[in-house]
């Protein structure tokens, strides 16, 4: 849901579920006189919207996403396009004739970098193709008719990325060579990188690491995301100065500060980072919205430009979430809409917050959502590692989780080390560790499951996705008999080849940093090469048109499966992505997981 920036109209995505349609719509809801309406639909299918923003009252700008091969590489194309709220016309944000200029056509053409309060007719792209060996640039773009109003000319190729201060000017351009990172001052005149000023340096996954997050009201006062005590927290530097120091602004005790920056127009600075705020106008308000609706998690997600009006999202682990209208002036806090209509709290399952020991003592965090029932030992569990690998679980909603709890099974998530939110130090060692130590926690998770009694021992899956798939699979080959059963969705068998796969793409260095490189090791820990020893009947699904982990990972390991005579089912998706953005596709999923666990555990 997205606030018009004078907080009379509301637009959201919906999903569509009728007789002859399904799919995704962009709706309206016009709080003036409370009439709803449709603006645009896609099946999703092929195009699916992926975000929407209001550039100014009148019109919305639409991310759509829609896959494509380039040159035998499969590809995401991303598209900015822009929606007229009034006639209900959507059409492309950037011209012909600026589209004939580039001398080459990106994949990538929705990078916002700036919005421009103060010019509701323009904004600014980061968009590629304009020099041959820069990528990106940056454009201001005219709403009216989609032409360029001018070019940022800032002629470098190892710029990844652009940040601009609130009065609209580029200031920061962030550079990267293999898997070195170098943050530079741009100046006035934006003609020469031999201009810029070098701020700071470090290396991928290093603790030296700064990442620029916004600028203040102050053009000189810069907020940046840096380790404070081996955590990650925020500082403000002053540009003008001489050293550049570093001043700490907040904190999370000793787990890193994650989320969104939050900016207040109003106040004119930055109030706070994800659910934390530092300023005590912002804090304050915070804690009368946590007062008003208790054991919800909180979020403001969009705002008026006056910050007058303002809608909040809630949620919890046994609430799907909640959407509300907030105003300020009067203060009030009505219901919009709920996230699924059909979820209700009283289906939903508790998530229980544990911690475990590693085999080498390290303490590891998870969350335990038992079936609702008198039942709470001996139960069939399903085991569920976390994607990314650098990410993480919390006790928020989580459709998979409730599922399977809601067929009557215990479900585990863990944050295994390398996981997001947990300092340096334990990120890190998740490095190159695929297969290894993160691997080990998993299992050790496991076996305390049992040891503690909630486990039956005899009725155990490990199900994941993407890396938690690759978790799943690689359980079977690690721990043979600790599993019944395994499910992996999008999951990686070959992790040699998931490396290699990277190869075209400008994130290659850091796959490899992240990964590893040395071909050898990367085959020992890949579940491809064990196919032989494996005994544990597996579930395979996979979208064909995954462009994070392709279906090849799936296709390798059953027919391998297959040729060992070994239990295996899989479940190809035609026209299926990453995350089953499709509502057909998660239901043609969940069935077979469905089924699957049934006859297994």
């Amino acid at each position: 849901m997205r606030l018009s920036p004078d907080g009379n109209k509301i637009a959201y995505m919906v999903a569509i579920k009728r007789p002859n349609q399904s799919g995704t719509a962009i709706a309206l809801h016009d709080l003036s006189n409370n009439k709803r309406s449709y603006l645009a639909f896609t099946d999703d299918k092929e195009y699916r919207f992926s975000d929407l923003v209001w550039a100014n009252n009148q019109y919305l700008l639409v991310d759509v996403v829609y896959p494509q091969l380039r040159k035998g590489l499969l590809v995401n194309e991303y598209r900015l396009l822009k929606l007229n709220v009034i006639n209900k016309k959507m059409t492309g944000t950037l011209s012909a004739s600026f589209l004939n200029d580039l001398h080459y056509v990106p994949n990538v053409q929705s990078v916002i970098l700036d919005l421009l309060p103060n010019e509701p007719d323009h904004f600014l792209i980061e968009i590629g193709g304009r020099m041959y060996n820069a990528e990106p640039s940056v454009v201001k773009i005219s709403l009216k008719d989609g032409e360029r109003e001018q070019y940022v000319q800032m002629p470098y190729e190892d710029v990844r990325g652009w940040l601009t201060d609130q009065q609209g000017n580029v200031r920061i351009a962030t550079a990267r060579n293999k898997d070195e990172y170098t943050i530079y001052q741009v100046p006035a005149n934006n003609k020469s990188i031999k201009d810029f000023t070098k701020l700071w340096s470090y290396q991928a996954f290093s603790e030296d690491v700064i990442t620029p997050l916004g600028f203040a009201k102050n053009p000189n006062i810069l907020y940046v995301q840096a380790y404070h005590q081996g955590y990650l927290a925020v500082f403000k530097v002053d540009l003008s100065s001489n050293d550049k120091q570093l001043q700490l602004v907040q904190d999370a005790n000793k787990r890193d500060l994650t989320g969104k920056m939050r900016y207040s127009n109003k106040i004119g600075d930055y109030v706070g980072k994800g659910n934390t705020y530092w300023h005590p106008q912002a804090k304050a308000f915070k804690q009368e919205l946590d007062s008003a609706l208790p054991n919800l998690r909180n979020r403001i997600i969009s705002s008026s430009l006056d910050e007058n009006r303002y809608v909040l999202y809630s949620t919890s682990d046994t609430n799907a979430g909640v959407y509300f209208l907030g105003d300020k002036t009067t203060g009030s806090l009505s219901k919009i809409a709920n996230k699924y209509n059909e979820l209700k709290p009283s289906l939903m399952a508790e998530k229980q917050k544990l911690s475990y020991q590693a085999r080498d003592g390290l303490k590891i965090d998870a969350y335990l959502t038992l079936p609702l029932g008198d039942k709470q030992k001996n139960l069939p569990t399903v085991i569920f590692p976390h994607g990314g690998p650098i990410s993480f679980d919390n006790d928020d909603f989580d459709y998979w989780t409730q599922f399977f709890a809601n067929r009557g099974y215990a479900v585990f998530q863990m944050n295994f080390r390398g996981s997001y939110g947990y300092g340096y130090d334990f990120m890190h060692q998740g490095i190159q560790a695929w297969g290894q130590s993160m691997q080990d926690d998993v299992e050790d998770g496991t076996r305390w499951l049992i040891k503690q009694g909630i486990a039956d021992p005899q009725k155990i899956c490990i199900v994941g996705s993407s890396y938690g798939g690759y978790a799943a699979l690689m359980g079977t080959v690690k721990t043979p008999d600790l599993y019944q059963c395994a499910i992996s969705f999008a999951g990686i068998s070959d992790i040699e080849k998931l490396v290699k796969s990277h190869k075209k793409f400008i994130g290659y260095e850091i796959a490899k940093k992240q990964i590893g490189e040395d071909r050898n090791q990367l085959w020992d820990n890949s579940p491809l090469k064990y196919v032989d020893k494996i005994t544990t009947p597996i579930l395979l699904i996979h979208g064909d048109k995954d462009r994070s982990v392709k279906i090849e990972q799936s296709e390798d390991m059953f027919q391998a499966l297959q040729s060992a005579d070994k239990q295996v089912n899989y479940l190809p998706l035609p026209d299926a992505n990453h995350y089953l953005s499709n509502a057909q596709d998660r239901l043609k999923a969940f069935q077979a997981m469905e089924d699957f666990l049934r006859q297994y555990l």
